[in-house]
């Protein structure tokens, strides 16, 4: 059987508050670090989330 190649992020807010998403990655095609920007309910504004490890 293959191996998922699709692994899971966390997307943590800039905004220091403690928000994150959590998204799917494939790492073949995108080698770098995600960066997009998203909602933030807690500052209520849209603010960049950038990649970390998921625990």
């Amino acid at each position: 059987m293959a191996k998922k190649v699709k692994t899971l992020i966390k997307l943590e807010s800039t905004a220091d508050t403690g928000y994150y998403y959590i998204a799917n990655k494939n790492p073949k095609n995108s080698s770098e670090k995600l960066v997009l920007k998203k909602y933030d309910p807690r500052v209520r504004k849209h603010v960049e989330f950038k990649e970390t490890k998921l625990k």
